[in-house]
């Protein structure tokens, strides 16, 4: 498929041909709710930690004789029933991660990438370069691009572009090899250069 590409100030400087078979298949919410549910479990830290009997402190003594106190049956003074005592069943420190075959997050970025430019919402710039650091002149330029929240993707970034960007509220620039499902799918839009393009394609081919 054929698309536009656009020079920084929105001005239509050539053509680009896609591959239909990373940026043409049907969309699928299935395919990308599994794989953002992935990201999303692999990032948890997993560290929140309650103590087990063994772990808490006090003497390991039976409190009062099994018969004849008319009292409940104790064991130990430092089970759960105890101000101060063990958690039974709490959580434990472990890693969220879930299993995900290579072939199906491949298949969940094609489908990513392929929603965006069904939505509409793809931009292929020839260069993400910037005149100036400023973040003021950043603002016209995303102004004059028509995007209000986007995730910017090339090869290495230009140092004016990525310092007069990173202020700017719901922007975000990623290097083409750390391209995700999450952020592609949390951005209105999509904004690629031509090499982030060319390592995709070649990449995911």
């Amino acid at each position: 498929m054929k698309v536009a590409v656009k020079s920084i100030d929105n001005k239509k400087v050539g053509d680009l041909d896609l591959n239909e078979d990373i940026f043409g298949l049907e969309p699928r919410k299935d395919v990308l709710h599994r794989m953002v549910n992935y990201q999303l479990a692999k990032r948890r830290s997993g560290n929140h930690k309650t103590k087990d009997i063994s772990e808490v402190s006090g003497t390991g003594k039976k409190p009062f004789g099994q018969k004849g106190g008319g009292r409940s049956r104790k064991g130990s003074m430092r089970i759960n029933a105890h101000r101060g005592g063990a958690v039974t069943f709490g959580p434990v420190v472990r890693s969220h991660a879930i299993e995900m075959p290579k072939k199906f997050r491949l298949l969940a970025l094609k489908v990513a990438l392929s929603s965006k430019q069904a939505e509409g919402n793809l931009v292929i710039l020839d260069e993400a370069k910037a005149k100036s650091n400023k973040t003021k002149d950043m603002v016209k330029v995303l102004e004059n691009l028509g995007v209000k929240s986007a995730l910017f993707v090339d090869e290495s970034f230009d140092d004016n572009f990525a310092l007069s960007i990173r202020n700017v509220p719901h922007m975000d620039v990623l290097l083409e090899k750390g391209i995700n499902v999450y952020d592609i799918l949390r951005h209105d839009t999509l904004v690629l250069t031509k090499g982030a393009v060319a390592q995709l394609e070649a990449r995911l081919k």
